[in-house]
């Protein structure tokens, strides 16, 4: 407990004394653990907004005026109890035709005669990848075959199939590219804030070495530099925590604002998660930082 606090008056001690290159030090950790906030915030938001559009991804059975509803009935079961299917939900020609009348701006839907639109049942997805085979197993049933006009023309059945693959190969690259731009800057954060300790190390090495001198241990010298790395991390993440925070605060809802229809939201719980990281990732570097910048003074 002595040495502890001994370490700790140390590292403010010292930080006062090289005011310059602790307030780089710290600028550093500041500005590096910014970039991967922000960064962070943003592939949040990317991934709520690949999200959204593979959660609009469905199956549609489009339906026989003449089926028989009890058949019709039968294929909503089935389809319900398909793994990866989270809900059947049926629509008349009634409700299509209001739909589609709500959608079109136009008089074309005043000009229909009648009501052609066929009944529907919508298949809404848990697992959107699996959209594919959901849609192959319903075709394959043999109450599908009665409930269809043609079991042969593919628009008896429709999901996008022509661009599920790309959308779902597409969301994958923009996940991998996304976490393997994290870790990137995280190394990048690691290099930048390395070589800032390292040079305030180096401009002491006097002191290591008379130190090393009389006698005291590596612990004992080592003890005030990582606490001092520490204190400069914990100063700099909470830097960077105040400035994401404004930043979502104002910029994150001046974009909700004037783009309302695009899915930009990062929730609290998400937002402390990413304040935590920082936290962490703070210490664990300004700490690392320390002890592998000082390890050519300390060798026996």
């Amino acid at each position: 407990m002595r040495s502890f606090l001994y370490f700790i008056r140390e590292a403010f001690k010292n930080s006062q004394k090289n005011f310059s290159t602790t307030l780089g030090a710290i600028v550093t950790i500041f500005l590096s653990l910014l970039v991967i906030g922000v960064f962070m915030v943003t592939t949040m938001i990317i991934n709520e907004m690949v999200g959204t559009v593979e959660s609009q991804v469905s199956v549609t059975v489009f339906i026989n005026d003449n089926a028989d509803q009890n058949d019709v009935n039968s294929m909503q079961e089935y389809a319900g109890g398909l793994p990866g299917v989270s809900g059947v939900y049926y629509v008349s020609k009634e409700e299509a035709l209001k739909r589609f009348k709500e959608t079109t701006t136009s008089g074309i839907a005043d000009a229909l005669d009648g009501n052609p639109l066929p009944a529907s049942l919508e298949v809404s997805l848990s697992d959107p990848e699996q959209v594919a085979s959901i849609a192959e197993q319903i075709k394959a049933h043999e109450t599908f075959l009665r409930i269809v006009d043609d079991p042969e023309d593919p628009n008896s059945i429709k999901y996008g199939e022509d661009y599920v693959e790309r959308l779902f190969g597409l969301s994958n690259i923009i996940r991998i590219v996304s976490a393997a731009l994290v870790v990137l800057l995280i190394f990048v954060a690691l290099i930048f804030i390395n070589n800032t300790i390292r040079l305030a190390i180096v401009a002491r090495r006097k002191e290591i070495a008379i130190m090393r001198l009389v006698g005291a241990s590596n612990g004992f010298i080592r003890g005030p530099f990582l606490m001092e790395g520490a204190l400069q991390a914990i100063i700099g993440a909470g830097l960077a925590i105040g400035a994401m925070s404004l930043i979502c605060n104002y910029l994150l809802r001046q974009m909700q604002v004037n783009l309302p229809w695009l899915p930009i939201d990062v929730s609290q719980l998400d937002l402390w998660l990413v304040y935590v990281i920082l936290l962490a990732v703070g210490i664990v570097i300004g700490l690392f930082g320390s002890v592998w910048a000082m390890r050519r003074y300390l060798k026996v």
